[in-house]
């Protein structure tokens, strides 16, 4: 049984006509985003992919190169540290970054939309300036504290509570399945600062603690920033063994009288619940964006496998019924870029695109299941094993359909803006 997977038929047309498709939403900028970050994705991401799944291990040396790229702060202004791109340039890195890796695609999806851009939208100048340069750089990890054992799909159901003391914020409770909760320095945090007003009572907070993984995070030369002052109380817990995504940190934030200062309020007391939902709404883009990029991945490889994998003396391909499995493939993909990018174009443009976001996310990340079982029943047997990476690329699915809100969720969602706009 080899490894080496099957060589992929040329195709001279494709790229022309790949541009003359991606007309709609790109510029030449927007091409040459792509091109550079499916160079990295090829160069770094592929040869180390594998084995990162394998350890569990965060691939901290490609954060490092993903950082001097800009990738962990694409949309953000030069003077915050970013790379001053645009949304579409965002979805653009994390869909390439996911055709070969979904944990490295999430990795920056989760860092830049859910770790850094509440601070960017709803900080104070002073805010901004303190923390996005050290996020945008890549110099530390951020994440978002919202999940808790008792609020999943019910956000609005928070129990760690924020209880004001002078000019600190007396922060207890427990956040779960926190992208780079372990890793991460910097975070925004939510808490009930007044029970009595329900979703109104909802604040958020920025926090910092020291990175869990500070041998391998000194190593790479990134990771862990000495002026950031760690708040005694704020750590990580137990880090989750997942089907998935294995090479993304997921853990528990453990808030154990954790003074906050007053400072580090993030927007006004009670506005917690309004912000996070607007930062949703970008992170299903985001969602949408990896589900495709995972998609688009296993279509590939099982486009390459069936042009040159022979059975009853003819490539597999040539076999009807693998024809149509391959067109359904191509044809939702291709859907689901006009999803996805026609949120994201909404996005840009300061339009509202909640709905449409729900939708990107629904539709890419169930098709993204469907897709990699389809890859994986394409390779046969060995699809089944891990010489091949769609049994990697089915593992990473399944999440799509669960994290930034479940499927279910999201039809909630869809349906309320459609009742509301018939009214």
């Amino acid at each position: 049984m080899s490894s080496a997977p099957p060589t992929k038929p040329k195709r001279p047309d494709r790229l022309t006509i790949a541009i003359m498709d991606d007309a709609l939403y790109f510029t030449e900028q927007h091409l040459a985003t792509r091109e550079m970050v499916r160079q990295f994705a090829r160069d770094e991401v592929a040869p180390v992919a594998a084995k990162h799944d394998a350890d569990a291990s965060f691939p901290w040396e490609n954060i490092r190169k993903m950082g001097e790229l800009g990738l962990l702060g694409v949309p953000w202004s030069e003077d915050l540290g970013g790379a001053g791109l645009d949304v579409l340039s965002f979805m653009i890195v994390i869909q390439e970054l996911a055709k070969v890796d979904a944990s490295h695609g999430l990795t920056v999806s989760a860092h830049t939309t859910l770790g850094t851009s509440p601070i960017v939208r709803f900080g104070t100048e002073e805010q901004k300036r303190r923390f996005v340069p050290f996020l945008a750089s890549g110099r530390v990890m951020g994440g978002f504290g919202l999940t808790e054992p008792e609020a999943g799909s019910d956000a609005a159901g928070t129990r760690t509570t924020a209880v004001r003391r002078g000019n600190c914020y007396l922060l207890n409770g427990v956040k779960r399945f926190i992208t780079h909760g372990g890793v991460g320095e910097i975070f925004v945090v939510t808490a009930v600062t007044d029970p009595s007003k329900g979703t109104k009572g909802i604040s958020s907070f920025i926090m910092t603690k020291q990175t869990n993984d500070l041998d391998a995070a000194k190593r790479a030369g990134v990771g862990h920033e000495p002026s950031l002052d760690p708040m005694p109380g704020f750590r990580a817990g137990k880090k989750e063994d997942k089907l998935g995504w294995r090479a993304s940190d997921t853990c528990e934030l453990i808030l154990e009288d954790v003074e906050v200062p007053v400072e580090n309020l993030l927007g006004a007391e009670g506005q917690g619940f309004v912000n996070f939902m607007k930062t949703l709404d970008n992170g299903r883009i985001g969602i949408a964006a990896l589900s495709l990029g995972i998609a688009e991945g296993a279509f590939e490889q099982a486009l390459r496998y069936t042009s040159t994998r022979k059975q009853f003396g003819k490539p597999v391909a040539e076999f009807q019924g693998v024809q149509f499995q391959l067109s359904d493939m191509a044809t939702e993909i291709e859907a689901g870029k006009h999803l996805m990018f026609h949120a994201a174009w909404l996005a840009q443009n300061g339009r509202p695109f909640g709905k449409e976001a729900a939708m990107a996310k629904l539709f890419c990340s169930e098709l993204c299941m469907r897709a990699t079982i389809a890859a994986v029943q394409l390779h046969g047997g060995y699809g089944y094993t891990k010489d091949y990476p769609v049994e990697r690329y089915m593992r990473d699915a399944k999440i799509c359909e669960i994290g930034e809100g479940t499927s279910e969720i999201q039809r909630i969602v869809i349906a309320r803006h459609l009742l509301k706009e018939l009214e």
